[in-house]
Protein backbone atom coordinates (compact mmCIF):
# COMPACT_ATOMS: atom_id res chain seq x y z
CA UNK A 1 0.00 0.00 0.00
CA UNK A 2 1.53 3.31 -1.04
CA UNK A 3 1.29 6.20 1.39
CA UNK A 4 3.23 9.00 2.99
CA UNK A 5 5.17 7.28 5.77
CA UNK A 6 7.56 9.72 7.49
CA UNK A 7 6.34 12.70 5.44
CA UNK A 8 4.05 14.30 8.07
CA UNK A 9 5.01 15.31 11.61
CA UNK A 10 3.11 16.29 14.76
CA UNK A 11 4.73 19.34 16.35
CA UNK A 12 2.16 20.22 18.99
CA UNK A 13 -0.75 18.67 20.89
CA UNK A 14 -3.24 19.63 23.56
CA UNK A 15 -5.85 17.80 25.58
CA UNK A 16 -8.41 18.89 28.13
CA UNK A 17 -9.28 16.99 31.24
CA UNK A 18 -12.07 14.54 30.38
CA UNK A 19 -15.11 14.13 32.60
CA UNK A 20 -18.44 15.63 33.58
CA UNK A 21 -17.48 19.16 32.62
CA UNK A 22 -20.67 20.98 33.52
CA UNK A 23 -18.85 24.33 33.67
CA UNK A 24 -17.57 24.14 30.08
CA UNK A 25 -19.32 24.23 26.72
CA UNK A 26 -17.99 23.02 23.37
CA UNK A 27 -16.28 26.36 22.71
CA UNK A 28 -14.29 26.04 25.94
CA UNK A 29 -13.15 22.54 25.01
CA UNK A 30 -12.00 23.73 21.59
CA UNK A 31 -10.15 26.73 23.01
CA UNK A 32 -8.50 24.81 25.86
CA UNK A 33 -7.23 21.95 23.69
CA UNK A 34 -6.17 24.11 20.73
CA UNK A 35 -4.35 26.74 22.75
CA UNK A 36 -2.42 24.05 24.61
CA UNK A 37 -1.43 22.71 21.18
CA UNK A 38 -0.44 26.21 19.96
CA UNK A 39 1.75 26.70 23.02
CA UNK A 40 3.26 23.24 22.68
CA UNK A 41 4.18 23.89 19.04
CA UNK A 42 5.29 27.46 19.62
CA UNK A 43 2.88 28.87 17.04
CA UNK A 44 0.00 31.35 17.01
CA UNK A 45 -3.54 30.70 15.83
CA UNK A 46 -2.92 33.09 12.92
CA UNK A 47 -0.16 30.78 11.65
CA UNK A 48 -2.65 27.97 10.94
CA UNK A 49 -3.47 27.63 7.24
CA UNK A 50 -6.36 25.14 7.48
CA UNK A 51 -8.29 23.15 10.03
CA UNK A 52 -10.04 19.80 10.39
CA UNK A 53 -12.79 19.37 12.98
CA UNK A 54 -13.99 16.08 14.49
CA UNK A 55 -17.32 15.80 16.31
CA UNK A 56 -20.32 13.50 16.31
CA UNK A 57 -22.99 15.91 17.50
CA UNK A 58 -21.38 19.00 19.04
CA UNK A 59 -21.40 21.21 15.98
CA UNK A 60 -22.74 20.86 12.48
CA UNK A 61 -20.10 22.69 10.41
CA UNK A 62 -16.50 23.87 10.32
CA UNK A 63 -17.62 27.18 11.77
CA UNK A 64 -18.13 25.44 15.12
CA UNK A 65 -14.35 25.34 15.40
CA UNK A 66 -13.76 28.67 13.63
CA UNK A 67 -15.95 30.74 15.95
CA UNK A 68 -14.21 30.18 19.30
CA UNK A 69 -10.74 30.36 17.71
CA UNK A 70 -11.62 33.45 15.61
CA UNK A 71 -9.80 32.07 12.57
CA UNK A 72 -9.49 34.39 9.57
CA UNK A 73 -11.64 32.70 6.90
CA UNK A 74 -9.31 29.72 6.57
CA UNK A 75 -10.81 26.44 5.29
CA UNK A 76 -12.11 24.18 8.05
CA UNK A 77 -13.55 20.76 7.24
CA UNK A 78 -15.80 18.82 9.59
CA UNK A 79 -15.33 15.04 9.58
CA UNK A 80 -17.78 12.64 11.26
CA UNK A 81 -17.05 8.92 11.42
CA UNK A 82 -18.44 8.06 14.84
CA UNK A 83 -15.92 6.52 17.22
CA UNK A 84 -13.21 6.44 14.53
CA UNK A 85 -13.86 10.10 13.73
CA UNK A 86 -10.81 11.49 15.53
CA UNK A 87 -8.40 9.21 13.69
CA UNK A 88 -10.17 9.79 10.36
CA UNK A 89 -10.04 13.57 10.82
CA UNK A 90 -6.32 13.37 11.60
CA UNK A 91 -5.69 11.23 8.50
CA UNK A 92 -7.51 13.69 6.25
CA UNK A 93 -5.43 16.57 7.57
CA UNK A 94 -2.31 14.50 6.93
CA UNK A 95 -3.38 13.98 3.31
CA UNK A 96 -3.42 17.74 2.73
CA UNK A 97 -0.02 18.29 4.32
CA UNK A 98 1.60 15.34 2.54
CA UNK A 99 0.20 16.60 -0.79
CA UNK A 100 1.89 19.95 -0.22
CA UNK A 101 -1.37 21.91 -0.14
CA UNK A 102 -0.67 23.33 3.33
CA UNK A 103 2.41 23.59 5.55
CA UNK A 104 0.78 24.01 8.95
CA UNK A 105 -2.68 22.76 9.90
CA UNK A 106 -4.78 22.24 13.01
CA UNK A 107 -6.81 19.13 13.86
CA UNK A 108 -9.30 19.34 16.73
CA UNK A 109 -11.85 16.92 18.15
CA UNK A 110 -14.29 17.76 20.93
CA UNK A 111 -17.63 16.53 22.23
CA UNK A 112 -20.18 17.51 24.86
CA UNK A 113 -22.22 14.49 25.88
CA UNK A 114 -23.06 14.97 29.56
CA UNK A 115 -25.47 17.89 29.21
CA UNK A 116 -26.24 17.75 25.51
CA UNK A 117 -29.42 15.68 25.51
CA UNK A 118 -27.62 12.86 23.64
CA UNK A 119 -28.08 9.69 25.63
CA UNK A 120 -24.94 7.80 24.64
CA UNK A 121 -22.09 7.50 22.20
CA UNK A 122 -23.16 6.16 18.85
CA UNK A 123 -26.66 7.62 18.89
CA UNK A 124 -27.76 9.14 15.59
CA UNK A 125 -27.40 12.89 16.25
CA UNK A 126 -30.29 13.68 13.89
CA UNK A 127 -32.71 11.60 15.94
CA UNK A 128 -31.71 11.72 19.63
CA UNK A 129 -33.26 9.05 21.80
CA UNK A 130 -36.39 10.04 23.65
CA UNK A 131 -38.25 6.79 24.21
CA UNK A 132 -36.79 4.00 22.12
CA UNK A 133 -35.74 0.45 22.83
CA UNK A 134 -33.62 -1.51 20.39
CA UNK A 135 -32.23 -3.89 22.96
CA UNK A 136 -29.86 -5.68 20.57
CA UNK A 137 -28.24 -2.48 19.37
CA UNK A 138 -27.66 -0.63 22.62
CA UNK A 139 -23.82 -0.72 22.74
CA UNK A 140 -23.46 -2.85 25.91
CA UNK A 141 -25.90 -5.42 24.51
CA UNK A 142 -24.12 -5.53 21.15
CA UNK A 143 -20.68 -6.05 22.68
CA UNK A 144 -22.00 -8.54 25.24
CA UNK A 145 -22.91 -10.74 22.26
CA UNK A 146 -19.30 -10.50 21.09
CA UNK A 147 -18.17 -11.65 24.55
CA UNK A 148 -20.57 -14.57 24.68
CA UNK A 149 -19.68 -15.73 21.18
CA UNK A 150 -15.93 -15.32 21.79
CA UNK A 151 -16.07 -17.39 24.98
CA UNK A 152 -18.11 -20.09 23.23
CA UNK A 153 -15.89 -20.17 20.12
CA UNK A 154 -12.68 -20.64 22.11
CA UNK A 155 -14.13 -22.89 24.80
CA UNK A 156 -13.62 -20.40 27.63
CA UNK A 157 -15.75 -21.01 30.70
CA UNK A 158 -17.90 -17.89 31.28
CA UNK A 159 -16.61 -17.55 34.85
CA UNK A 160 -13.02 -17.65 33.64
CA UNK A 161 -13.86 -15.26 30.82
CA UNK A 162 -15.37 -12.74 33.23
CA UNK A 163 -12.23 -12.86 35.36
CA UNK A 164 -10.05 -12.24 32.29
CA UNK A 165 -12.14 -9.18 31.43
CA UNK A 166 -11.86 -8.01 35.04
CA UNK A 167 -8.07 -8.06 34.77
CA UNK A 168 -8.28 -5.69 31.80
CA UNK A 169 -10.49 -3.29 33.76
CA UNK A 170 -8.13 -3.38 36.73
CA UNK A 171 -5.13 -2.70 34.46
CA UNK A 172 -6.75 0.28 32.84
CA UNK A 173 -7.94 1.77 36.11
CA UNK A 174 -4.43 1.50 37.52
CA UNK A 175 -3.08 3.35 34.49
CA UNK A 176 -5.86 5.91 34.82
CA UNK A 177 -4.89 6.53 38.43
CA UNK A 178 -1.57 7.86 37.09
CA UNK A 179 -3.22 10.16 34.53
CA UNK A 180 -4.26 13.63 35.74
CA UNK A 181 -6.53 14.33 32.75
CA UNK A 182 -8.55 11.09 33.06
CA UNK A 183 -12.19 11.08 34.13
CA UNK A 184 -11.64 8.21 36.59
CA UNK A 185 -8.37 8.22 38.56
CA UNK A 186 -9.02 5.49 41.10
CA UNK A 187 -7.70 1.95 41.22
CA UNK A 188 -10.16 -0.94 41.48
CA UNK A 189 -9.83 -4.63 42.37
CA UNK A 190 -10.81 -7.79 40.52
CA UNK A 191 -13.33 -8.49 43.30
CA UNK A 192 -14.99 -5.10 42.74
CA UNK A 193 -15.30 -5.78 39.03
CA UNK A 194 -16.78 -9.24 39.54
CA UNK A 195 -19.30 -8.01 42.13
CA UNK A 196 -20.39 -4.91 40.21
CA UNK A 197 -23.94 -4.72 38.81
CA UNK A 198 -24.44 -6.48 35.49
CA UNK A 199 -25.21 -4.23 32.54
CA UNK A 200 -25.44 -6.84 29.75
CA UNK A 201 -24.14 -10.32 30.59
CA UNK A 202 -21.27 -10.92 30.98
CA UNK A 203 -20.45 -7.21 31.02
CA UNK A 204 -20.78 -5.44 34.35
CA UNK A 205 -20.44 -1.81 35.35
CA UNK A 206 -16.63 -1.83 35.35
CA UNK A 207 -16.50 -3.52 31.95
CA UNK A 208 -18.02 -0.43 30.31
CA UNK A 209 -16.41 2.91 29.56
CA UNK A 210 -18.00 6.08 30.85
CA UNK A 211 -19.75 8.95 29.10
CA UNK A 212 -17.78 12.18 29.30
CA UNK A 213 -16.93 15.56 27.77
CA UNK A 214 -13.50 16.44 26.41
CA UNK A 215 -11.38 17.85 23.65
CA UNK A 216 -7.97 17.26 22.07
CA UNK A 217 -5.99 18.90 19.29
CA UNK A 218 -2.91 18.38 17.12
CA UNK A 219 -0.79 20.64 14.92
CA UNK A 220 0.91 18.97 11.99
CA UNK A 221 3.41 20.02 9.35
CA UNK A 222 5.67 18.49 6.72
CA UNK A 223 8.41 16.33 8.16
CA UNK A 224 11.11 18.42 6.49
CA UNK A 225 9.82 21.50 8.31
CA UNK A 226 9.32 19.92 11.75
CA UNK A 227 12.82 20.60 13.07
CA UNK A 228 12.13 24.31 12.66
CA UNK A 229 9.56 24.03 15.44
CA UNK A 230 11.05 21.44 17.81
CA UNK A 231 13.58 18.62 18.10
CA UNK A 232 11.23 16.03 19.59
CA UNK A 233 8.58 16.02 16.87
CA UNK A 234 6.68 12.81 16.14
CA UNK A 235 6.28 11.27 12.69
CA UNK A 236 3.26 9.60 11.13
CA UNK A 237 4.53 6.16 10.09
CA UNK A 238 1.37 4.57 8.77
CA UNK A 239 -2.41 4.52 8.87
CA UNK A 240 -5.35 2.40 7.82
CA UNK A 241 -9.11 2.94 7.61
CA UNK A 242 -11.66 0.23 6.88
CA UNK A 243 -15.46 0.44 6.64
CA UNK A 244 -17.76 -2.56 6.78
CA UNK A 245 -21.11 -2.82 5.02
CA UNK A 246 -23.34 -4.60 7.55
CA UNK A 247 -21.81 -8.00 6.86
CA UNK A 248 -22.75 -9.18 10.35
CA UNK A 249 -26.42 -8.74 9.50
CA UNK A 250 -26.43 -10.22 6.02
CA UNK A 251 -23.92 -13.10 6.24
CA UNK A 252 -25.31 -16.22 7.89
CA UNK A 253 -21.86 -17.54 8.79
CA UNK A 254 -20.55 -14.35 10.41
CA UNK A 255 -18.08 -15.49 13.08
CA UNK A 256 -18.65 -12.76 15.72
CA UNK A 257 -15.34 -13.68 17.38
CA UNK A 258 -13.35 -10.71 16.07
CA UNK A 259 -13.83 -7.31 14.41
CA UNK A 260 -12.78 -7.56 10.78
CA UNK A 261 -12.58 -3.81 10.23
CA UNK A 262 -9.81 -3.62 12.84
CA UNK A 263 -7.93 -6.43 11.12
CA UNK A 264 -8.13 -4.72 7.73
CA UNK A 265 -7.18 -1.26 9.04
CA UNK A 266 -4.21 -2.71 10.91
CA UNK A 267 -3.00 -4.54 7.81
CA UNK A 268 -3.02 -1.28 5.84
CA UNK A 269 -1.18 0.61 8.59
CA UNK A 270 1.43 -2.10 9.07
CA UNK A 271 2.12 -2.28 5.36
CA UNK A 272 2.62 1.49 5.11
CA UNK A 273 4.83 1.58 8.21
CA UNK A 274 6.82 -1.49 7.15
CA UNK A 275 5.86 -3.44 10.27
CA UNK A 276 6.12 -7.23 9.95
CA UNK A 277 5.79 -8.35 13.59
CA UNK A 278 3.59 -5.89 15.51
CA UNK A 279 4.07 -7.57 18.87
CA UNK A 280 7.82 -7.03 18.62
CA UNK A 281 7.88 -3.75 16.70
CA UNK A 282 5.15 -1.77 18.50
CA UNK A 283 6.24 -0.36 21.88
CA UNK A 284 2.82 0.75 23.10
CA UNK A 285 -0.76 0.91 21.90
CA UNK A 286 -3.76 3.02 22.87
CA UNK A 287 -6.89 1.24 21.69
CA UNK A 288 -10.67 1.56 21.65
CA UNK A 289 -11.66 -0.21 24.87
CA UNK A 290 -15.30 0.82 24.87
CA UNK A 291 -15.82 -2.46 26.72
CA UNK A 292 -13.29 -4.87 28.22
CA UNK A 293 -14.24 -7.55 25.69
CA UNK A 294 -13.41 -5.11 22.89
CA UNK A 295 -9.88 -4.68 24.20
CA UNK A 296 -9.45 -8.45 24.57
CA UNK A 297 -10.46 -9.02 20.96
CA UNK A 298 -8.35 -6.07 19.77
CA UNK A 299 -5.22 -7.79 21.10
CA UNK A 300 -5.80 -10.53 18.55
CA UNK A 301 -7.13 -8.34 15.74
CA UNK A 302 -3.97 -6.19 15.86
CA UNK A 303 -1.72 -9.26 15.86
CA UNK A 304 -0.46 -8.80 19.40
CA UNK A 305 -1.79 -12.21 20.50
CA UNK A 306 -2.54 -15.42 18.56
CA UNK A 307 -6.22 -16.18 17.95
CA UNK A 308 -7.89 -17.45 21.10
CA UNK A 309 -4.76 -16.87 23.21
CA UNK A 310 -5.19 -13.27 24.34
CA UNK A 311 -6.33 -14.51 27.74
CA UNK A 312 -2.92 -16.08 28.32
CA UNK A 313 -1.23 -12.75 27.63
CA UNK A 314 -3.64 -10.98 29.97
CA UNK A 315 -2.79 -13.41 32.78
CA UNK A 316 0.94 -13.01 32.02
CA UNK A 317 0.69 -9.21 32.33
CA UNK A 318 1.85 -8.67 28.75
CA UNK A 319 -0.20 -5.51 28.27
CA UNK A 320 0.46 -3.88 31.65
CA UNK A 321 2.72 -0.84 32.05
CA UNK A 322 5.66 -3.09 32.91
CA UNK A 323 4.73 -5.75 30.37
CA UNK A 324 6.10 -6.65 26.97
CA UNK A 325 3.63 -4.44 25.08
CA UNK A 326 1.77 -1.91 27.26
CA UNK A 327 -1.76 -1.15 26.08
CA UNK A 328 -3.86 1.85 27.16
CA UNK A 329 -1.08 3.40 29.19
CA UNK A 330 -3.32 6.35 30.06
CA UNK A 331 -6.30 4.24 31.19
CA UNK A 332 -8.04 4.17 27.82
CA UNK A 333 -11.72 4.87 27.27
CA UNK A 334 -12.29 2.97 30.50
CA UNK A 335 -10.85 5.87 32.49
CA UNK A 336 -11.28 8.81 30.09
CA UNK A 337 -14.82 8.09 29.01
CA UNK A 338 -15.75 8.51 25.37
CA UNK A 339 -16.58 11.98 24.05
CA UNK A 340 -16.85 10.56 20.57
CA UNK A 341 -15.20 13.14 18.32
CA UNK A 342 -12.36 13.74 20.79
CA UNK A 343 -11.31 10.19 21.67
CA UNK A 344 -9.10 9.48 18.66
CA UNK A 345 -7.07 12.64 19.20
CA UNK A 346 -6.83 11.95 22.92
CA UNK A 347 -5.24 8.61 22.01
CA UNK A 348 -2.78 10.40 19.73
CA UNK A 349 -1.95 12.77 22.59
CA UNK A 350 -0.94 9.87 24.85
CA UNK A 351 1.33 8.24 22.27
CA UNK A 352 2.81 11.63 21.32
CA UNK A 353 3.72 12.32 24.95
CA UNK A 354 5.09 8.81 25.48
CA UNK A 355 7.37 9.07 22.44
CA UNK A 356 8.65 12.42 23.71
CA UNK A 357 9.33 11.01 27.18
CA UNK A 358 6.81 13.42 28.75
CA UNK A 359 4.07 11.06 29.96
CA UNK A 360 4.64 11.59 33.68
CA UNK A 361 4.27 8.77 36.20
CA UNK A 362 3.23 6.29 33.50
CA UNK A 363 6.18 7.04 31.21
CA UNK A 364 7.55 3.92 29.52
CA UNK A 365 11.23 3.24 29.04
CA UNK A 366 12.44 4.46 25.65
CA UNK A 367 9.38 3.83 23.42
CA UNK A 368 10.05 4.45 19.74
CA UNK A 369 6.84 3.36 17.99
CA UNK A 370 3.22 3.65 19.12
CA UNK A 371 -0.14 2.58 17.71
CA UNK A 372 -3.54 4.25 18.01
CA UNK A 373 -6.74 2.34 17.25
CA UNK A 374 -10.39 3.33 16.99
CA UNK A 375 -13.54 1.45 16.06
CA UNK A 376 -16.96 2.96 15.38
CA UNK A 377 -20.07 0.82 15.09
CA UNK A 378 -20.82 -2.57 16.62
CA UNK A 379 -19.70 -6.16 15.99
CA UNK A 380 -23.28 -7.23 15.27
CA UNK A 381 -23.75 -4.99 12.22
CA UNK A 382 -20.60 -3.28 10.92
CA UNK A 383 -17.96 -0.79 11.93
CA UNK A 384 -15.32 1.64 10.77
CA UNK A 385 -11.86 0.65 11.97
CA UNK A 386 -8.94 3.06 12.13
CA UNK A 387 -5.27 2.54 12.97
CA UNK A 388 -2.51 5.16 13.09
CA UNK A 389 1.15 4.40 13.78
CA UNK A 390 3.48 7.08 15.13
CA UNK A 391 7.24 7.08 15.60
CA UNK A 392 9.96 9.29 16.94
CA UNK A 393 11.23 11.95 14.64
CA UNK A 394 14.88 11.41 15.43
Amino acid sequence: MSGFSNEVAIIGMGCTRFGELWDKDIKDLIIDSCYEAFEDAGVKSRDIQAGWWSTMSSGEMGRTMAYPLKTDYIPITRVENRCAGGQDTFMNACFAVAAGVYDLVLVCGAEKLKDSGIAAAGVDPTTPYTSRAETLFVPPAAFSQLAQRYFHHYGIDPKEGKEILARIAVKNHYNGSLTPKAQFQKEITIEQVLKAPIVAPPLGLFDCCGVSDGGAAAIITRADMAKKYRDDYVLVKGFGLSAGHFQAQVEDDWALDHIEETVRAAKMAYEMAGIKDPRKEIDLAVVHDCFTITELVIYEDLGFSPRGKAKDDVIAGTFELTGELPVNTDGGLKCFGHPVGASGLRMLYEVYKQLQGKAGKKQLENPKTGLIHGIGGTPIDSSTGAVVILGRGN
